[in-house]
């Protein structure tokens, strides 16, 4: 029996596709059933969510791998982005141990560090720590920007994009190597299969190196920009944070995130490892 949890998100749907389809026994830590859409019926659901640990015990119940792909990149009513990313995992893992749970498949994400100036990505360090010290066996991803045609950074992007003047937080140099969440999921898919015995991390990165105007450019086309400071970022985006709550278009915290570089010197070596060539950026979203 699989765990999954993040089966909603951009990479867990298409996971969870993969998994459905290769016969895999899944049960799916979730909070609303109804966002898994068909997939529903076709897997063991366990409500509960990563701000609620007293759920994790039926969750695990039975089970010998756990994928663990959720987290927040905002705070939640439920939990800050340090609560639901770091400490949430540090008890799913220790409940795994109780449960019997072999394995554990964790997301950390590509320069994520203690150091890191974001609060997500030093959360991020800490969960992965948490993981790798564990007596389990252990695969940690640490993916580029993730994106999706239809993700919700994507379709935030397509609607910024109506405007004359396309604002890009901060000066948009950061370097990324962008990856399809469907490559992401052929890799994590691969992965369950073929290396069960040993614990190691995977660096999962796109062919290309862009840096976010060039994202921008790839995904709308030769447009103008407008780099807004950051400093004037943050008082605008607190503003409606302060209005909108949790339900705010952006925060500050994702808009930071895009000044943290994410790239690898190996390059697509690891997803080519297991057998996934991911695709460029601009043919991917063609295609869509």
């Amino acid at each position: 029996m699989i765990l999954l949890t993040g089966a909603t998100g951009t990479v867990g749907s298409a996971l969870l596709r993969r998994l459905v389809a290769s016969g895999e026994s899944v049960r799916c830590l979730v909070r609303d059933p109804n966002r898994l859409g068909g997939e529903r019926v076709r897997v063991q659901l366990a409500l509960g969510d990563l701000g609620d640990p007293a759920s994790f015990r039926n969750a695990l119940r039975g089970v010998d791998t756990v994928i663990h792909l959720a987290a927040s990149i905002r705070d939640q009513p439920r939990g800050s982005i340090e609560e639901l990313t770091a400490v949430a995992t540090l008890r799913l893992v220790r409940a795994a141990e109780r449960e019997g749970a072999s394995r554990f498949l964790f997301f950390s994400a590509l320069g994520a560090g203690p150091a890191s100036r974001t609060r997500f990505f030093r959360a991020k360090a800490l969960a992965r720590e948490a993981v790798e010290r564990s007596g389990l066996t252990t695969q940690v991803f640490e993916p580029s920007i993730v994106y999706a045609p239809d993700d919700p950074w994507m379709t935030l992007l397509t609607r910024l994009g109506i405007l004359p003047l396309v604002p890009v937080a901060g000066r948009g140099r950061a370097l990324f190597q962008p990856i399809w969440a469907e490559d992401v999921a052929d890799c994590v898919a691969a992965a369950l299969d073929g290396e069960g015995g040993s614990s190691r991390r995977y660096e999962l990165a796109g062919p290309e190196t862009l840096s976010y105007d060039d994202i921008v450019r790839t995904a709308l086309g030769p447009r103008p920009l407008l780099h807004v400071p950051m400093p004037a970022v943050r008082t605008g985006l607190r503003a409606v944070e302060r209005v909108s709550g949790p339900a705010a278009f952006a925060t500050w915290e994702e808009a930071e995130l895009l000044e943290e570089p994410m790239t690898s010197a190996q390059g697509t070596a690891d997803a080519e490892s297991l057998g996934v060539r991911p695709r460029p950026m601009r043919e991917v979203l063609a295609a869509a």
